[in-house]
């Protein structure tokens, strides 16, 4: 077993602070060896929020492409299969798929050419099966890559 503490990166998608949405690659690093649930064996865990929250999985079909808007909360959004995209009002397009993640927290965003939050879809010819787990609260304060 390796002892050496993992990393894991992630895409944050936010709001900066005038009003436009723009996406940052960041890594996680705060984790922690210990057991879920004794007598299980250690793995790396790093609690990232406590709060409530809704887990759901979505079905985009091949083809899906959502209108601008915002995230409705702030949200992991965890594809499960498939491929999908996600570009933010400053241009940037990242595709993702199975083992990547993103963090969905555009609100507050000002409209700007037509563009307000973020455009996302699929990619390919499959749907993209994504898992959302969507948070009861937002943050007063969001700033890019805040999950370490």
């Amino acid at each position: 077993m390796s002892l050496e503490t993992p990393t894991v990166p992630y895409w944050h998608l936010y709001t900066d602070e005038t009003g436009t949405s723009r996406q940052r690659r960041c890594v996680m690093t705060e984790f922690e060896l210990k057991s879920m649930q004794p007598p299980a064996a250690p793995q790396w865990q790093g609690c990232k929020h406590h709060d409530g929250m809704t887990v759901m999985v979505t079905v985009q079909p091949v083809g899906w492409e959502g209108a601008w808007h915002e995230n409705p909360a702030p949200q992991w959004i965890v594809p499960l299969s498939g491929r999908w995209f996600v570009e933010s009002m400053d241009g940037t397009r990242v595709e993702m798929g199975p083992g990547e993640i993103s963090f969905g927290e555009d609100q507050g965003t000002r409209e700007a050419g037509g563009r307000k939050g973020h455009l996302s879809g699929t990619v390919g010819q499959e749907p993209a099966v994504l898992m959302v787990i969507q948070f009861d609260t937002a943050r007063e304060l969001t700033t890019p890559c805040r999950f370490s």
